[in-house]
């Protein structure tokens, strides 16, 4: 029954993945902590784990669309790669079962989501008030801010699993307004592959990885994902992503509090 239960929680994060692009680690953490009571650790590499999972099939839809940029890959690794080693090594130092731990991961992920609510509610209305100015930033900046960009995505999606999608999507647009917005949600996804493989086999050394948890997810998130892609340019994506930030500030309350 509780695998049933899993496999039906894939399949409705996959669904939003399918119809927004994001969500995925949004939802699936919290999920498994407040719904499922799992620990929060185990929460975040079980669904780093499940993000690489699902994110490979991604990158190899946008591969074959030629949806990527390659040297924006390149530059968001080279920032988030190390941060994730840093943040992996630090985990290690502290006892993970500790309450005062436990409840720091908790605020960290609430925090993390709210940040996350911000950018799917006003992250366009900022994409046209601020992106000229970024427009006329000199290359070697950009590229800079880029990995900047990369080095920040690394500690919190290490830490949370969280701020792949939204927070890297939005920021990337306004770094990188020339190119096409698919090519945009692309390279973020192809980014985050090494990103949550790394971060998910550093938890899985840690101990923070549930197997057993892993394969219903999996189970039930690629049909939700292929009806969410079905039935995407058939919904308003606005009223979703308002509708999803309500629920992270919800949820984010519920974290913190």
């Amino acid at each position: 029954m509780t695998d049933g239960l899993y496999a039906l929680s894939g399949f409705l994060v996959g669904l939003l993945v399918g119809l927004t692009g994001v969500g995925g680690g949004s939802l699936m953490t919290p999920l498994l902590v407040l719904l499922f009571g799992v620990h929060p650790a185990t929460a975040v590499g079980t669904d780093l784990l499940f993000a690489a999972s699902t994110k490979t099939v991604g990158t190899l839809v946008h591969g074959f669309a030629r949806n990527i940029d390659w040297r924006i890959v390149g530059l968001l690794a080279a920032g988030s790669v190390p941060a994730t080693v840093v943040v992996l090594a630090l985990l290690s130092l502290v006892d993970l079962d500790a309450v005062p731990v436990r409840h720091g991961l908790n605020v960290a992920l609430g925090i993390v989501l709210l940040i996350t609510s911000a950018f799917l509610l006003l992250g366009r209305q900022l994409h046209e008030r601020y992106a000229k100015r970024v427009d006329r930033l000199p290359d070697g900046s950009v590229r800079n801010l880029t990995v900047l960009l990369g080095v920040v995505m690394g500690a919190l999606v290490t830490l949370t699993s969280v701020g792949a999608g939204a927070i890297g999507v939005t920021v990337l647009l306004f770094l990188h307004p020339k190119i096409p917005i698919a090519r945009v949600v692309g390279s973020d996804i192809a980014h985050a592959v090494p990103l949550t493989l790394v971060a998910g086999l550093g938890h899985w050394y840690l101990g923070s990885v549930n197997w057993a948890l892993l394969w219903p997810l999996l189970l039930g998130s690629v049909p939700g994902i292929v009806v969410g892609s079905r039935l995407a340019g058939r919904v308003r994506d606005g009223a979703i992503r308002t509708a999803l930030a309500l629920v992270l500030i919800a949820v984010a309350g519920k974290l913190i509090l």
